[in-house]
């Protein structure tokens, strides 16, 4: 089988692809543009990609195309109708970045919670040297245990979070963005009474029409003195606009892995922010540990193997 693979640098550059190569020809693109998409697929009969869009055009162009394997869970760079008509399948990889991303979650909020760039920076600069103190504690920080932490979106990533937040000592509640996830064994609360009462937010949900701008200067304001908001979700679920005018009106922190767009742009406000140092921003890596990574490849392995078996 004649099989592209569309972005290989969104994998990583230490993945090892080879297990790709008994199932037929793969062709390897680092990177792959809108404009060069459409040539580089219109032969294969499997294309593997993560970020690259596939449009319905791309598809109905593509005769020998049977396959459309994505290097993800998030399945909207894909016309998913357009290739249902075209009776090409489509398959995505779940749950591979379960423990990637939680503990990506927990690396962020103890950075906050702890003030690590503060800290970090006392030390290097020869603060701490010339202080001639043994300790310096001028910026206060919290233990988790017993605080709350609020998790948005109590999906399989939400509960493991959920489960090590409780390891940690903190008393947990969540809010269900779908409005049909109840019943759980965590206390379930509305967003503002969140916004008001939690330590740590951390959000884990998808990005849709619920979704979209859900945390804005209206519920920002709400936010206790001191607590942290956690963005593992996607970008556009925070208003990154009100974002940065609440961090430079109260000593609040925030931890973003995912923005809107990706990469950040040199405009976004966020990048000009004074209180720099109540702002950690990563750039989308919670969910690519070498672990996790390996595990998408052996999903995506797995299903061109299941593919052709039929």
């Amino acid at each position: 089988m004649s099989i592209v693979l569309l972005d290989t640098k969104t994998l990583g550059e230490d993945l090892d692809l080879s297990s790709l190569n008994v199932f037929g020809t793969l062709t390897k693109y680092q990177t792959t543009s809108a404009d060069e998409t459409l040539n580089r697929i219109k032969n294969a009969q499997v294309i593997i990609t993560n970020k690259v869009v596939i449009t319905k055009e791309m598809i109905e162009k593509s005769p020998n195309l049977k396959l459309i394997c994505i290097a993800a869970t998030g399945m909207n760079n894909v016309d998913i109708d357009a290739a249902k008509i075209g009776g090409i399948e489509v398959k995505n990889v779940a749950g591979y970045s379960t423990q990637s991303v939680v503990q990506h979650t927990f690396s962020m909020a103890l950075y906050l919670v702890e003030k690590m760039a503060y800290y970090d920076t006392v030390v290097k600069s020869g603060k701490w040297t010339d202080s001639k103190l043994f300790t310096d504690i001028s910026r206060p920080f919290f233990e988790i245990s017993g605080k709350r932490w609020g998790i948005i979106g109590l999906g399989s990533i939400g509960k493991e979070v959920a489960r090590v937040a409780t390891a940690f000592g903190a008393k947990v509640c969540y809010h269900s963005t779908s409005g049909e996830n109840y019943g759980q064994k965590y206390l379930h609360v509305t967003l503002e009474e969140m916004m008001k009462s939690c330590d740590i937010i951390s959000i884990h949900c998808p990005l849709n029409d619920r979704t979209h701008n859900l945390i804005n200067a209206s519920n920002l304001e709400l936010l206790k003195e001191g607590s942290v908001l956690l963005n593992l979700g996607r970008g556009s679920i925070v208003n990154e606009s009100d974002l940065a005018k609440a961090l430079d009106k109260r000593e609040i922190y925030a931890g973003l892995d995912v923005l809107t767009p990706e990469p950040i742009a040199d405009n976004n406000p966020l990048m000009n922010i004074v209180n720099q140092d109540r702002l950690l921003i990563t750039p989308h890596i919670a969910w690519a540990s070498i672990e996790a990574r390996k595990k998408l490849l052996e999903g995506i392995v797995e299903n061109i193997k299941t593919f052709m078996e039929k």
